[in-house]
């Protein structure tokens, strides 16, 4: 199966499940007068609206390329990644507000059945975190991994929620805000990983370049091509779930345009045969020189 279709199928599941969690937190977190539980519940509607990004993110970036978008529509998946990341900030703004504000008002002390749904939430949420995040790896999906994060964050929030409801239950008296104030923590952790989510993709947009590791690893295949004496330069760029590759390859001086240029498209396909994350690379053939000979001599374009 295609990583698009699969991460599109995941992303489905993911907006079932969070749509179902998100129901009963806010069901029962208002029938037990639980502030943490409904934050809970809040916070897992949102999941619903960035599993929903991802999936779009992930249609579009389907898309093969056109005469107007000649590398393709995969930058359409980082946007979605951009997205769900404002989404996290805005609703962990807002939850973190509403909380507060009730931790002043006067309320009873909610129901003990009220931690039942954070407890499946957690379990729930850490295979699905995990699932997402080991597909996304694997896909090298920007918005995936941005939803497994969200999903992880769940159980951080989820776990945190349950906590300060534990301290009201314990002592009521003692710990009456505690629900409250779980649920502002649930809020400010929700914005801590926006901001992780807007950091990362942002990145990506400005094209940062891959870990050395990967770049090493594409210098390696394409010296392995018979002919190719040297790669002078080497950049890429991340377009969705691949990267596009632009290299400087040094070959014999003295050989004929054609054959330079066979063995330039000799590196060009082993290097996408062999690196599956790579969409394609652009070769730009150079004389190689030895090291003895000046540099002024190089001829460099």
């Amino acid at each position: 199966m295609r990583p698009e279709k699969l991460g599109q199928r995941v992303a489905i599941a993911s907006m079932f499940v969070s749509a179902a969690l998100a129901t009963a937190k806010i069901i029962v977190g208002l029938r037990a007068n639980s502030t943490a539980v409904v934050s809970d519940g809040l916070e897992s509607t949102g999941d619903v609206l960035a599993s929903g990004l991802v999936l779009l993110g992930l249609i579009l970036a389907a898309k093969p390329p056109d005469d107007a978008h000649p590398y393709g529509h995969g930058r359409m998946e980082t946007l979605s990644a951009l997205a769900v990341g404002i989404l996290l900030i805005a609703s962990g703004s807002l939850i973190s507000f509403r909380s507060l504000q009730r931790a002043w008002e006067v309320q009873h002390a909610p129901a003990f059945y009220a931690v039942w749904p954070l407890i499946i939430s957690i379990a729930v949420k850490s295979g699905m975190g995990f699932t997402k995040w080991r597909l996304g790896r694997n896909i090298r999906s920007s918005s995936m991994r941005a939803d497994a994060m969200n999903d992880m964050l769940d159980v951080l929030s989820g776990s945190t929620a349950l906590l300060g409801l534990g301290l009201t239950l314990f002592d009521p008296k003692r710990f009456v805000a505690g629900d409250h104030f779980g649920g502002a923590a649930v809020g400010a952790i929700v914005i801590f990983a926006g901001f992780r989510v807007v950091r990362e993709t942002a990145l990506q947009l400005i094209d940062t370049m891959p870990d050395h590791a990967s770049m090493e690893r594409i210098r390696q295949v394409g010296l392995s091509v018979p002919g190719a004496k040297g790669i002078e330069k080497c950049f890429a760029r991340k377009t969705g779930l691949q990267w596009h590759v632009d290299l400087h390859l040094e070959v014999d001086p003295s050989m004929s345009v054609y054959e330079s240029h066979e063995i330039a498209t000799g590196v060009r396909i082993k290097i996408k045969e062999t690196l599956q994350w790579v969409a394609d690379v652009l070769v730009h053939v150079e004389p190689y020189l030895p090291q003895e000979v000046p540099s002024r001599l190089h001829g460099k374009s």
